[in-house]
């Protein structure tokens, strides 16, 4: 059942302004709500400060212990001088509560979106990814969960048959080529064999980094977890196969300065696109009693999208059992 508790319905403007006076920092009443869908962020103005970035957490996604565990990834990030954008400590914490929300709040830092068609821009990018991957080697997560088949693939594609999101006349189908899809992803992760399981950002999509004339900086950790450094790497990947090739060269010429690639990994890319088809279309799921998605994602659960999906799906199937990309 949802209840206020669960969701953000008592999340009101007020509520956002005095969880900020609560920790002392004083609105001028300025309040912008950004694009975010999992938890709701706010750009924050401050009296005589500049402004700030309030990110309040879905409840019951993560453990307070998850939370926190992210927060210490990023701010040890921030200490090796890494461009990522920390939370803020304010009076001695970095997770506070107001009104039954927990919350936390970062510094502004504006920025475009990279030119991924710049052989510099892709070096650049891999240079910082390797010095991210090199601090999230050193150590293991303890409380958040790996990104694995299991937890992407499997809980997936049984929350979805479980909660019968499928239209009966497609869920055979369905399920018939999420198998296929699923022994795919295997095979993918038999090829690569046994590879290392870092601390990674785990959703570094264009979105999520933003450019300034200074260079690049990394927003938005909340997906960080456990996996293979190739999530990091294969989602700024675009277009043909041959342009993929020169892009994945141009990220790896950086991000070996500064850490050895293992290209074992390379055979995980396509099983790991695939992992996070099925774990989006869940995701979609487990939030549409959210009145938000609904209204942003009004083509989820129509005849229409399921077909689209058994489609992506095979031919996701088929580009598992070609040969990995690989490096110019």
């Amino acid at each position: 059942m949802t209840t206020p508790a669960t969701t953000y319905a008592e999340l009101s403007p007020d509520l956002v302004l005095d969880a900020m006076a609560s920790v002392g920092l004083h609105a001028d009443g300025r309040l912008l709500a950004l694009n975010s869908y999992e938890n709701r962020v706010y750009q924050v103005g401050i009296d005589d400060a500049p402004p700030v970035v309030a990110k309040f957490y879905r409840p019951l996604r993560w453990s307070d212990a998850q939370i926190l565990e992210e927060h210490a990834f990023v701010a040890e990030l921030a200490d090796s001088e890494i461009p990522v954008v920390p939370a803020m400590t304010l009076d001695g914490a970095t997770l506070r509560t107001f009104g039954g929300y927990r919350f936390a709040v970062f510094p502004r830092r504006g920025g475009r979106a990279p030119e991924l068609d710049r052989a510099d821009t892709l070096e650049w990018l891999g240079r910082f990814l390797g010095r991210i991957h090199a601090v999230g080697a050193a150590r293991p997560y303890a409380e958040r969960p790996a990104l694995d088949i299991d937890t992407f693939g499997i809980e997936s594609r049984d929350y979805l048959l479980s909660h019968d999101f499928l239209p009966p006349e497609l869920r055979s189908p369905w399920q018939s080529v999420v198998e296929q899809a699923l022994d795919g992803v295997r095979g993918c992760y038999a090829r690569a064999g046994q590879v290392a399981m870092i601390r990674l950002h785990g959703d570094c999509h264009v979105g999520n980094v933003l450019w300034t004339d200074a260079g690049p900086h990394f927003v938005d950790f909340d997906d960080s977890r456990m996996g293979p450094a190739i999530q990091d790497l294969w989602m700024l990947l675009s277009g043909e196969r041959a342009d993929m090739v020169r892009q994945l060269s141009d990220i790896l010429a950086g991000y070996e300065d500064f850490r050895e690639f293992d290209t074992r990994e390379l055979h995980l890319i396509e099983g790991l696109r695939t992992l996070r088809l099925l774990h989006y279309s869940a995701w979609l799921a487990r939030r549409w009693d959210d009145p938000a998605f609904p209204a942003a994602f009004p083509e989820f659960n129509t005849q229409r999208y399921w077909q689209d999906r058994i489609l992506e799906l095979r031919e996701q199937v088929a580009l598992m059992a070609e040969p990995p990309l690989w490096p110019a």
